[in-house]
């Protein structure tokens, strides 16, 4: 299992503005550049984002991206759903597609359920706090200047 780039790449803008000293602000392009992602792309996650209520955007000189409300109270599992709407593991998850011609007698469909419900139990337990909460206490690791994490390297 692998979260598809429009998760990834929300989380990390939530991650990046959880660390910015308060009251920070930062910009599509300063965080394109940061992660070295398409900002094409990360328009979109932000636009999601902003859509949630997750974030707040401002336009204009001196606008920026910040969180729309306390990191602790976002929660993980709250970020996924919004980011990933279609959680259909298998095909016979949606009734209105599903040409599987085993479904009805197919065993593994409730334990792929299980498994989902496990997972979004484990996400839904942690907010974006709990996500930054790896770093120095007081000052975060991008105020401090200290060097980005590569995309090879996890940032939490």
């Amino acid at each position: 299992m692998q979260l598809t780039q429009f998760s990834d790449f929300s989380f990390r803008v939530l991650i990046y503005l959880a660390q910015l000293p308060e009251p920070g602000s930062a910009t599509i392009n300063e965080i394109s550049d940061y992660f070295k992602i398409s900002r094409n792309h990360l328009v979109k996650v932000v636009n999601n984002l902003a859509n949630q209520g997750f974030i707040l955007t401002t336009r204009g000189k001196g606008g920026g991206l910040k969180l729309g409300r306390p990191a602790h109270s976002i929660g993980v599992g709250e970020v996924f759903r919004a980011a990933e709407p279609n959680m259909e593991l298998v095909e016979c998850f949606n009734m209105k597609t599903n040409q599987c011609c085993i479904a009805r007698a197919c065993g593994l469909k409730g334990e792929l359920y299980e498994a989902r419900r496990a997972f979004m139990a484990v996400l839904d337990k942690y907010t974006l706090a709990d996500a930054v909460s790896s770093y120095s206490k007081g000052e975060s690791q991008l105020a401090a200047g200290e060097n980005p994490p590569t995309s090879k390297e996890p940032i939490s």
